[in-house]
């Protein structure tokens, strides 16, 4: 990258700064996610440049249902790619802004769309996880049950859907304000099979890079472990975020 994005800028270029103010929530290490502020994505987005956050445990917290060789990988290297995808991406789009070219402008928006959702997603999917996993609280518990007819259906729901994304994609226990009420999506390819307006509350990654080098393509093994590291109270904070606004 040769520049740097303003803020004002990268908050302009194709609502990505909405997305991320949309989707967030990330919580920093010991921080009782009750304490986080509001939706905001932690560490995600500094300086008007999209960063990557720090991991809110060890690499090593997660065994042995998640190893830290992974868990290493993937948030070093994959994680990482979108990060650096989405700024560069952005700064492209600033300069064809700058020259009048929108040649390009099809490819770009695409690629924004790709790397913020990734960028988003894993973000979540980090703090989605805790060591021996978290309680889930009553409020979100009665939800779910409202939703789903109980807290066990929601978890069966959800493993499901993320056992059958076709190809690769995402699991999402998400909240949709203007139902008042708590879905879960399956999302391919990041951006698709998603729906306008949710706050994503809980997400499971299974893109391949995921889980391969461990669960080799035992996907529901891999579900099956994710399931007991849910980390319920991350997902509880969010959802009584989001209906409060």
């Amino acid at each position: 990258m040769t520049s740097k994005i303003s803020r004002r800028g990268a908050i302009k270029t194709v609502g990505t700064a909405a997305l991320l103010a949309m989707a967030g929530g990330a919580s920093a290490k010991d921080k009782p996610p009750a304490t986080a502020a509001g939706l905001a994505l932690e560490g995600a987005f500094k300086d008007g440049l999209y960063t990557l956050p720090k991991l809110p445990y060890d690499y090593d917290a997660l065994e042995p249902a998640y190893e830290s060789r992974t868990l290493k990988l993937h948030h070093t290297r994959h994680h990482a790619a979108y990060v650096a995808g989405l700024n560069g991406a952005l700064e492209k789009l600033q300069a064809a802004r700058k020259s009048g070219d929108f040649a390009s402008i099809t490819a770009l928006s695409r690629a924004v769309a790709f790397h913020a959702s990734g960028h988003v997603l894993h973000t979540l999917f980090w703090n989605s996880m805790k060591p021996a996993g978290a309680r889930m609280s009553d409020d979100l518990a009665r939800a779910l049950e409202d939703g789903f007819g109980s807290a066990d259906a929601a978890r069966a729901h959800f493993a499901a859907a993320c056992n059958k994304v076709e190809g690769s994609g995402w699991g999402i226990l998400a909240y949709e304000p203007t139902g008042d009420r708590l879905l879960v999506l399956q999302a391919e390819k990041h951006e698709n099979l998603g729906v306008w307006g949710v706050v994503p509350l809980l997400v499971c990654d299974v893109w391949e890079h995921a889980y391969y080098l461990q669960y080799a393509n035992d996907r529901s093994a891999w579900v099956d472990a994710f399931m007991k590291l849910s980390n319920w109270e991350f997902a509880a904070a969010r959802h009584a975020a989001a209906r409060r606004k």
